[in-house]
């Protein structure tokens, strides 16, 4: 490898490296929503169902509270020291967070220490993924190829979505081993603990990846956080303004949907986690497809379409799947409703890289995302499970409709960033 081109083989190693961690990242962080609705009673044993999820949805919100600071802090680590260096760091810390969760006690046996500890897992998780997406991402797009960056950039999010689906088929692997029970009791620990054991293993793995020809080859001025407004504040507003309908569209059809599909359209557990996982496995799939197409027709026109289809469909597709019956049709419903969201997904970590100088491209990545990401994306659950408390579901169906509307907006009014790249090196 010289000091600024990556050798192909080299390139895909790295590639491959870094890809396996944001799967197993994802999934640590995905378990605590996938296996919510057996640990809640344990850690918040008071009221109805509607209530002790609510609460597990604060916790999982406070989460997303602290990947901002997490963001702000590895972004201007990634800038400044290296894309590597921060990645292995990020890891380290989700693994921590797993593994407290998977052994501390409940508040039968602990009192309010259980929920106490459970919230300062969730934060360190937060600052780990807080500050995983923005340098993965970035990391990611300069190790890629300036004519395949959107294919690897679905890439990328299918390896988060592949974390979410193993998330969930250790959820279906665990409920079809144990008892009902025995899920609620303990079952639901062993999901933690092997969350926390593939994260030692990620950390080695990446230990070993090549740094970015980009980073090696950065002149500018070393990265701050005044620096970053000052200099970029046009290109932040857009990161927010990108992802703030993306982001909720997610976390609504990949996370709350589960909830969704017990709580109000009646499926049972088993059958909801089939259903969301069928439909991930293809989400999973269409996203580097759609990530191709965009290296052909440009970023702009496929987050146009999502923005499209996700404020003209999110109402009628939700309140559809709210009277659903039938598995089938409440399976359909979901995957068409993630593959509209693949428009977003797919694309959305190139966008943000291509968007600014490698000086600060890590921090301008992460902390505009992660702040637009914990204020639309991590209260997704809260504010629908809060809707639905009141009696007004159906607000929430707007909410999501008036947030994607919002941002397709900005897709409309940005430049296409496979043209105008800031990427410089190929």
């Amino acid at each position: 490898m010289t000091e600024t081109n990556a050798a192909p083989a080299n390139r895909l190693r790295s590639i491959l490296a870094g890809s396996a961690g944001n799967l197993v990242e994802s999934f640590d962080w995905f378990v605590y929503a996938a296996f919510g609705l057996y640990f809640s009673k344990i850690f918040f044993p008071g009221g109805d169902r509607t209530t002790q999820l609510l609460s597990t949805a604060a916790v999982f919100g406070v989460g997303f509270l602290a990947r901002p600071l997490g963001a702000w802090i590895m972004g201007l680590y990634g800038d400044r020291i290296g894309r590597k260096t921060a990645m292995v760091m990020s890891v380290s810390l989700m693994c921590v967070g797993s593994l407290l969760i998977a052994v501390c006690p409940g508040e039968a046996q602990i009192g309010v220490a259980a929920p106490a500890i459970l919230v300062f897992a969730r934060i360190l998780q937060g600052v780990s993924m807080g500050g995983e997406y923005g340098v993965s991402a970035v990391y990611l797009s300069e190790m890629a190829s300036r004519k395949n960056r959107g294919f690897w950039s679905g890439i990328f999010y299918s390896t988060l979505i592949g974390g979410q689906l193993l998330a969930m088929g250790v959820l279906l692997t665990l409920t079809a081993l144990l008892t009902p029970e025995a899920m609620q009791a303990w079952g639901w620990r062993i999901a933690f603990v092997v969350g926390g054991a593939l994260g030692v293993a990620v950390f080695w793995l990446r230990r070993g990846m090549d740094e970015t020809p980009s980073f090696q080859a950065r002149t500018g001025p070393r990265a701050t956080t005044l620096g970053l407004i000052r200099s970029h504040p046009r290109e932040s507003l857009i990161v927010m303004g990108l992802t703030a309908g993306g982001t909720l569209a997610y976390y609504t059809y990949t996370t709350y949907i589960q909830k969704f599909l017990v709580n109000t359209s009646g499926f049972t557990k088993d059958q909801a986690n089939l259903i969301v996982t069928g439909g991930l496995a293809i989400f999973m799939l269409v996203n580097p497809l759609i990530g191709a197409l965009s290296d052909r027709i440009g970023r702009r026109a496929v987050l146009i379409t999502f923005g499209v289809l996700g404020a003209t469909l999110t109402w009628p597709m939700l309140s559809t799947l709210a009277r659903t019956q039938d598995p089938l049709a409440a399976f359909g419903l979901v995957t068409a409703s993630l593959v509209v969201v693949a428009g977003y997904s797919s694309v959305n970590a190139v966008v943000k890289a291509e968007l600014f100088p490698t000086e600060v491209r890590a921090l301008g990545v992460a902390l505009p995302f992660a702040l637009a990401n914990a204020l639309f994306g991590g209260t997704a659950e809260f504010v629908a499970l809060a809707f639905k408390q009141a009696g007004r579901e159906t607000w929430f169906f707007t909410y999501v409709t008036v947030v994607i509307a919002g941002s397709l907006a900005v897709y409309a009014l940005m430049r296409d960033t496979r043209a105008h790249s800031r990427i410089a090196e190929d």
